[in-house]
């Protein structure tokens, strides 16, 4: 089971936003389903919630149980309070109690029996979230299994542009397949990784913290190689050192049924789905060409190839039957 509370406010008294539920709609429609259109997140979205109170009720309820994973997606103002920490601003706000404490927050999270708890806010200051106290308060730690990341550092505004949010738009980018790894997972630290390529220094700074011991994916897109082809890696590299002969009997041109110049071992059929496949793994980067600039000049000149060290990783992967 997996389940999301995705809340977007734009309706604050004299102090209006435009952007938040309109990114709190997007993420939600983006997490529902994975890339192939299987169920992913059960997601209740929440707009403009009026409250304070209604608001921390439906933060418990999202992290009571002990479901695989939860996440809490927020998207509006942000306050930072010296005392206090920060918060994240309901519609009813006042001097002095502007919100939801981020502290709160957190300890609802830690004391969930979820599996993993991942919480994403985009709001000013959210970067003060699960930073720890000077006194060492229950919620100094952040406890295991949780994952937070944030649109800007403690001390930062979270820019709106063009009634979006600068984070949540990278967000969307990150989770509709800019972040995935070669096998189509899309993690929390792969959007943060991706998020903090795509802002300079000048910019909002994201913040990710964690505390995990193991993988966890929130959504998966198209790989861009197919398991099957990865588990042939330990068939075509004995070892990792190892390189692979080729020939021109590789490629699949190299034919005297094609109108050009080709030499012998003409193209043959095994050797040219073997082929297919290396240049597969060629495009990823986990297999390179010896002596050649390409994989096509490495067969028709009788050359190698041989794993890189991100081949090497998926190699052991492979050998380890983690794929």
């Amino acid at each position: 089971m997996r389940k999301a509370l995705i809340v977007g406010i734009n309706n604050y008294p004299n102090a209006e936003l435009y952007g938040c539920i309109n990114d709190a709609s997007a993420f939600g429609n983006t997490l529902e389903t994975n890339g192939d259109g299987s169920p992913n997140f059960d997601v209740r979205l929440l707009t403009d919630v009026p409250t304070k109170g209604d608001l921390k009720g439906h933060i418990k309820d999202l992290f009571a149980g002990d479901c695989e994973t939860t996440l809490f997606y927020f998207s509006g103002h942000g306050f930072f309070d010296e005392t206090g920490g920060g918060i994240i601003v309901t519609p009813d706000f006042t001097a002095n109690d502007e919100g939801i404490s981020m502290d709160d927050i957190l300890h609802i999270a830690n004391e969930s029996k979820a599996q993993n708890r991942v919480i994403i806010l985009d709001c000013c200051h959210s970067g003060s979230f699960g930073n720890p106290k000077l006194n060492g308060g229950r919620n100094a730690q952040i406890g295991e299994g949780v994952s937070i990341l944030t649109a800007s550092k403690a001390d930062e505004a979270s820019v709106e542009i063009n009634g979006h949010g600068v984070f949540t738009n990278l967000l969307l980018d990150a989770m509709q397949g800019g972040a995935a790894d070669l096998r189509g997972h899309i993690t929390p630290g792969s959007i943060y990784s991706y998020i903090d390529q795509a802002l300079g220094p000048w910019d909002q700074r994201p913040v990710f913290k964690t505390n995990i011991t193991r993988f966890t994916s929130l959504r998966t897109v198209s790989p861009q190689i197919s398991p099957e082809i990865l588990r042939r890696l330990n068939q075509y590299f004995t070892s990792p050192e190892d390189q692979f002969k080729l020939d021109p009997s590789f490629e699949f041109t190299n034919d005297p049924a094609i109108e050009h110049e080709f030499v012998k071992p003409h193209a043959d059929e095994k050797n040219v789905a073997v082929f297919k496949d290396l240049q597969k793994l060629a495009s990823v980067g986990l297999v390179v060409p010896v002596d050649e600039q390409h994989m096509y000049f490495a067969a028709m000149h009788s050359k190698s190839c041989k794993l890189t060290a991100l081949g090497y990783h998926y190699w052991r992967l492979v050998r380890d039957k983690r794929i």
